[in-house]
């Protein structure tokens, strides 16, 4: 004897068929693909952001920190020579030599006290060139220019900034 199966008419049918599975991996790929790009581009507008915001506020530091000094310095030592570029900055404030050098990408302000790393571990600094100004007997100025460079890479791309201010002593 055969048996035979008998489904009631009531009963309802249980679980997937392979067309339907297939049906459903193949929307939930399409979606995690989707979601996936999106995420990776939220990264690298993070990734863009973060580089740009870095390199900004440690120039607007760096910048702010050499207007403060040079409004409370009496003299400038370093460079002594007008008309001759140097990368060393020296000024005297309040009879304390501040010394601004380039130290393995970061600008360093040494004082009679300790250094200081101006910039920070988000940035790199180059290119720290200081160009005396004026005339013999005139007042004691210097151009001042450095290139930031983020250590955050967007695409292997790093934010890269170039800077440059003209101070005098008042």
């Amino acid at each position: 004897m055969m048996s035979e199966l008998i489904i009631h008419p009531n009963m309802k049918q249980q679980g997937f068929t392979l067309v339907e599975l297939l049906i459903f991996m193949a929307i939930y790929s399409v979606l995690i693909v989707i979601l996936t790009g999106i995420f990776v581009s939220i990264i690298d507008v993070k990734l863009r952001s973060e580089a740009t915001s870095d390199v900004q506020t440690d120039a607007n530091y760096i910048l702010a920190r050499l207007d403060y000094d040079f409004s409370q310095a009496s003299a400038i030592s370093l460079p002594a020579i007008l008309g001759t570029p140097a990368n060393t900055l020296r000024l005297t404030v309040n009879g304390n030599n501040y010394t601004y050098t380039l130290n393995q990408g970061n600008l360093e302000l040494q004082t009679n006290i300790d250094t200081n790393s101006l910039n920070s571990y988000n940035t790199t600094v180059s290119d720290f060139n200081v160009l005396r100004l004026g005339n013999t007997g005139g007042k004691n100025a210097v151009k001042i220019s450095f290139t930031l460079t983020s250590t955050i890479a967007d695409n292997n791309q790093f934010e890269v900034k170039n800077f440059s201010s003209t101070l005098g002593i008042r």
